[in-house]
């Protein structure tokens, strides 16, 4: 992408990215997630929700009466939520997702008041100067920090800060592309890059002679146990499913040899995860179709991790599913690096997979 200039369709996807990481969405709060995303379907969509928070997008000009492939990703973020007020004002709170504790302190959040408002918050820690050398000396855990919004007390943080239990709290980081370098940051690439990319392989599907029928499933509440999914997969019945999932990259950290969800080098498709072995007949027709087009792909081998993925292969009769990962350097941390090349090519797969399937093919998977 580093070699192209970016047309007026790059600039559309780039900015439906934006707005979807920028938007607030913790685990059962992903309101305006959704938000963003009904306005990107467009009025010839069709669009539904149900009450876990799922969005559905079926568009008429997506297939006739042929079997149905389901586009998966989730609309929630890793995220906390308020536990308890302090008498000194500050917030106790508890992880939403997959945290590790020592990324966690001396970050920005916003905390959602009683108004529906997000207001800065940070999260805070004893600071150095009055801990012992044991306390140093011991990791933190997330019941040693707290959210400061800057009350002075508990009635304070609930009076004029309006704060209360319960309420969701979400990083505060703002998307931004360097185009020159292809690079973007942000926050909740995993899973607002998927979402953008169901919306984008809908958009581009929309002009090809497909034989299947396309829904649009974007789940709720995958970080805390895939559970839209479960709710998805049997509502859309689908007969086929290609979930996108923000993936974390691994070419930072691993030995050259296992690297296998690298920045720039496209996206991954796994073998297997801690939920599911990919249906290995549609794993290959999608990585012989990358190479047969010219697509770059990545293939992985994943000991841990799952995605929504593990429940929809489970439902019905069984679902034929691939995984394509979009590689995101750090998440489920405040701040995540990704590259437009990736999405733009796993797009670019999706829509030539939707293009090739029809019933007999799926049959043979």
């Amino acid at each position: 992408m580093t070699d192209k200039r970016l047309d007026a369709q790059d600039r559309s996807a780039l900015g439906l990215i934006e707005r979807l990481s920028n938007a607030p969405g913790a685990p059962g709060f992903e309101d305006a997630v959704l938000s963003v995303l009904r306005d990107a379907a467009g009025p010839a969509s069709a669009v539904t929700e149900d009450s876990v928070r799922n969005l559905y997008i079926r568009g008429e000009w997506l297939g006739g009466n042929g079997p149905v492939v389901m586009l998966d990703a989730h609309t929630d973020e890793v995220a906390f939520m308020v536990q308890a007020i302090k008498p000194n004002g500050t917030l106790r709170f508890v992880p939403l997702g997959g945290w590790v504790p020592n990324t966690v302190p001396a970050h920005r959040v916003l905390v959602r008041d009683a108004d529906g408002r997000y207001i800065p918050g940070v999260i805070a820690s004893k600071p150095p100067h009055f801990m012992t050398e044991a306390e140093k000396a011991k990791p933190l855990d997330i019941e040693d920090m707290a959210i400061d919004v800057g009350a002075t007390s508990k009635a304070e943080a609930e009076d004029v800060f309006r704060v209360r239990i319960g309420e969701p709290v979400v990083p505060d980081a703002d998307f931004r592309y360097d185009a020159g370098r292809d690079l973007m940051t942000g926050k909740a690439f995993d899973c607002r890059l998927g979402c953008a990319a169901v919306i984008e392989t809908m958009r581009r599907a929309s002009g090809l002679p497909l034989r299947v029928g396309v829904v649009g499933a974007l789940a709720s509440q995958e970080e805390v146990g895939m559970r839209g999914a479960g709710v998805t997969a049997r509502a859309v019945n689908p007969a086929a499913a290609i979930v996108f999932e923000g993936c974390p990259a691994d070419d930072t950290f691993a030995d050259d040899y296992m690297v296998q969800t690298a920045l720039k080098r496209g996206p991954m498709l796994r073998f297997i995860d801690r939920m599911m072995i990919t249906n290995p007949r549609f794993q290959r027709f999608a990585l012989d179709l990358g190479a047969e087009l010219g697509i770059p792909v990545q293939a992985s081998v994943r000991s841990g991790g799952a995605t929504n993925g593990g429940p929809i292969h489970l439902s019905g009769p069984g679902v034929p599913v691939i995984v394509i990962g979009l590689p995101v350097r750090y998440i489920h941390t405040h701040y995540g690096i990704a590259s437009y090349a990736d999405f733009d090519n796993a797009v670019r797969l999706a829509q030539a997979v939707l293009s090739r399937l029809d019933e007999a093919t799926i049959r043979g998977f």
